[in-house]
C-alpha cells in the first residue's frame, strides 16, 4: 500500500488531469481516468513483484550497489518533487496549459490514461527503483499477490478520491492544495527509501 501511495499521492501532471477531467467531465468521467492510472501502477507493481527476485540474481555481485542506487534515485525523487512542490505553493495559480483529451467516452478516457501513465517518467523510474530495492518482495506468491494487490489498491482509492473532490468541488484545486498533497506524497517515497537503506544496513 505504501508503493501505490508513494506513486500515487504526488500531485504531478497525471493527478490533475485527473481532477481536472472530473471538473470538465463529471465524476464517471473521473473515476474512468483515475482508474486508468491505478491500472498502470499495477502493471509496473506486478513487474516488480514477479521480476525483482529474478533481476536480483542476474545482478548477483552489484546488487548491493545498485540498491543503494535506488534508495539514491528515490530520495532524488522525493527532494526534487519536495522542491518543486514548495516553488508551486509559492506562485500565483494559473492554467497549467495541459493537453485536452479525446473524453468522448469514459471507456477512452480510460484508456489514454492508461497509456499516459504507463509513459510517464515518473512512474517508470520510481517503479524501476523498486524492483532494484526490494528484490524480495513477497518470497511465495501469496506474498506477491498482497504486494500487487496492496499497491495496485491504494492507488485506485487515491485516484478515486482526487477525482471525486474534482467532480464535487466544480472548480480548480489550489496550487497550494496539491503542493502540500506533493509533499505528503514524496514524504512516502523517502519512508520507502529509508525502509530499503536499513535493510541494507542491517543486513
Amino acid at each position: 500500500m505504501a508503493a501505490g501511495l508513494g506513486v500515487a499521492v504526488p500531485f504531478g501532471a497525471i493527478a490533475i488531469l485527473i481532477v481536472e477531467t472530473a471538473i470538465r467531465r463529471g465524476r464517471i468521467y473521473g473515476w474512468a481516468a483515475g482508474a486508468g492510472a491505478a491500472t498502470a501502477d499495477l502493471t509496473y507493481a506486478t513487474l516488480a513483484a514477479l521480476f525483482g527476485a529474478a533481476l536480483a540474481s542476474l545482478i548477483g555481485p552489484v546488487q548491493v550497489p545498485l540498491r543503494w542506487l535506488s534508495v539514491a534515485v528515490l530520495v532524488v525523487i522525493a527532494v526534487k518533487g519536495i522542491v518543486d512542490a514548495r516553488a508551486r505553493a509559492r506562485t500565483t495559480p494559473g492554467d497549467p496549459h495541459l493537453e485536452r483529451l479525446d473524453e468522448t467516452t469514459p471507456r477512452r478516457t480510460y484508456l489514454q490514461f492508461v497509456a499516459l501513465t504507463i509513459v510517464n517518467p515518473a512512474t517508470i523510474i520510481y517503479f524501476a527503483a523498486l524492483i532494484l530495492g526490494l528484490p524480495t518482495v513477497g518470497i511465495g506468491s501469496g506474498e506477491k499477490v498482497l504486494f500487487v494487490l496492496g499497491a495496485a489498491l491504494a492507488s485506485l482509492g487515491w485516484q478515486l478520491l482526487i477525482s471525486t473532490a474534482g467532480s464535487l468541488l466544480h472548480h480548480r484545486v489550489s496550487i497550494r492544495a496539491t503542493a502540500v498533497l506533493s509533499l505528503v506524497g514524496y514524504g512516502i517515497v523517502l519512508l520507502i527509501a529509508a525502509n530499503i537503506a536499513r535493510g541494507l544496513v542491517v543486513a
